[in-house]
């Protein structure tokens, strides 16, 4: 069958600097998102006054000090923290801010831009990135100190060059309500900065209604090459040889890895005991669900690859958003 499909691992993109950066906009789920079309819940003020505060960054003025903000905001203030669990808008928000900026501008994940640095080192990203005059930084992640820490940096020295940031916490759904924590972490580690952003509370309860755990039916190989070979255009790779593969590829190049593929058929999945190749996956799975391509799996069913132990641990925060990735992606 795998001369029907196309196969991952036999793929080896090599991106321009330029196209790197090209592909730090909204994902499509997120492409046509305004403040107009958002809509707060009238039983959370805080995301009316988040949406108002969002806005007034966006155009160029001054956010108010408020309920929602943590210290007085001034007219250098380097940008604003968006806090709070999943499913309360706060990419919607941040896509929202980004569509209105008027101005050089960029928008990624947390992953993307430690991924970006990664691929050109940090001199050469902070001076591409440089040139921006917002950048959006979507699930500030703080569950490994040297990302954090490399992006402290980043960011203090893009602040000292006039570069604007609007940023949203990753709050795991079983922390909802919790992430003012999230925001005084985050507060913590970029040290210096942290009194220049405003952080913006968003109450409420996740509206796409997703399970914190979720569970897809296993499928047998003849079953996946039939949801394959239901829309051309698919990918068909064995598991183990699609990690082998991963891990020869630079994280930032897992969005090429799917470029133009319609669907991800994975053979043979089981469970994962390497927290390495485990990791990787996640970032697999965030590119995927970035550029929505749905993926199915022969085997295990895939939310349950990840160790227990591995999930419960310090990157559970990864792992639960990766489930529910996961579980939206193969529904």
């Amino acid at each position: 069958m795998n001369g029907v499909y196309s196969s991952l691992k036999d793929r080896n993109p090599s991106p321009s600097t330029a196209r790197l950066l090209a592909d730090l906009v909204p994902p499509r789920e997120f492409e046509r998102a305004s403040f107009e079309n958002y809509i707060p819940h009238s039983e959370f003020p805080s995301q009316a006054e988040a949406s108002k505060a969002a806005q007034s960054f966006a155009l160029g003025k001054t956010a108010k000090r408020g309920l929602f903000s943590r210290g007085p905001v001034e007219t250098d203030s380097l940008g604003i923290y968006l806090d709070g669990g999943f499913g309360v808008g706060k990419t919607h928000l941040l896509a929202a801010t980004y569509h209105q900026f008027r101005g050089k501008k960029a928008f990624g994940s947390f992953i993307a831009f430690t991924s970006l640095i990664g691929a050109l080192g940090f001199a050469a990203a902070k001076e591409a990135l440089a040139r921006y005059a917002l950048i959006c930084i979507d699930e500030f992640e703080l569950d490994d100190p040297g990302d954090t820490m490399i992006m402290s940096r980043l960011l203090n020295e893009l602040g000292a060059r006039g570069v604007k940031f609007a940023a949203t916490s990753n709050t795991p759904p079983s922390a909802l309500g919790e992430g003012r924590f999230a925001a005084e972490d985050f507060a913590r580690e970029i040290h210096g900065i942290s009194e220049k952003f405003t952080i913006l509370r968003i109450d409420g309860e996740d509206h796409r209604h997703r399970p914190v755990s979720v569970s897809l039916d296993a499928r047998t190989d003849l079953e996946l090459d039939s949801w394959l070979a239901s829309e051309g255009g698919g990918s068909r790779d064995n598991f183990d040889e699609l990690l082998a593969h991963l891990a020869k590829v630079h994280p930032s190049k897992y969005g090429l890895l799917l470029e133009g593929i319609s669907r991800v058929g994975i053979v043979a999945a089981h469970t994962l005991d390497d927290q390495a190749a485990a990791l990787r996956f996640v970032s697999f799975i965030d590119r995927a669900y970035e550029m929505q391509v749905p993926i199915r799996a022969s085997g295990i069913d895939l939310t349950k690859v990840f160790r227990a132990d591995h999930v419960a641990g310090g990157y559970k925060k990864k792992y639960l958003r990766a489930i529910s990735r996961l579980g939206a992606l193969g529904a």
